[in-house]
């Protein structure tokens, strides 16, 4: 399927609440979930970055969801949402591919249950926390199925830095550093 435009901030479907999918065996669905995984396969060996892509940038205002982390089976979700979430909080390092230049330090639950329907409409519920740094990137992820982005979950304005500054003076520290021999990346939805 086609690689597709990610929208890029400022567009004002990135700011629209998404439709709920009422039928997730459709081959509609089948089609948007492989287009999200090309485009999304094409920024990561573009850019390096990239865990997770939603429906919203990509212009279609569909709850759905495609996440991609390594060394995982590719993790379509449709009509994701969070149904518990922790009191207690993280800040994490956090980017976007619809504003890939600019990083920020956002606050999110530390851990989250979610439910969601699988292609073959089966709802299916999990706990996501700290391995892989789930929790964080389904937050990032749902946020847009709501018209969410991480710019409006900064903790503090002084944390914005461009992408040439975050590399340069955090990504080593950033929680998001891989194992010896892998460059170290900060999370990006």
């Amino acid at each position: 399927m086609p690689v597709r435009p990610v929208l890029q901030l400022g567009d004002p479907l990135l700011r629209q609440k998404c439709a709920r999918v009422l039928d997730p065996t459709e081959p509609e669905i089948e089609e948007l979930v492989r287009d999200l995984g090309d485009t999304l396969a094409h920024w990561r060996a573009k850019t390096g970055y990239g865990r997770g892509i939603a429906a919203p940038q990509i212009g279609v205002l569909k709850r759905v969801i495609f996440l991609k982390l390594p060394g995982v089976e590719p993790w379509p979700l449709v009509n994701p949402e969070i149904v518990r979430a922790s009191e207690e909080t993280i800040v994490v390092w956090d980017a976007c591919l619809s504003f890939l230049s600019i990083f920020m330090q956002v606050e999110r639950r530390r851990w989250i249950r979610v439910r969601y329907q699988n292609l073959q409409g089966q709802t299916m519920e999990f706990e996501a926390g700290d391995e892989r740094n789930l929790s964080e990137l389904l937050q990032h992820e749902i946020d847009h199925l709501d018209g969410i982005l991480a710019i409006d979950r900064v903790v503090d304005q002084k944390t914005i830095c461009t992408r040439e500054e975050f590399e340069k003076r955090y990504r080593a520290e950033s929680p998001y550093a891989e194992t010896a021999g892998n460059p170290a990346k900060a999370r990006v939805g």
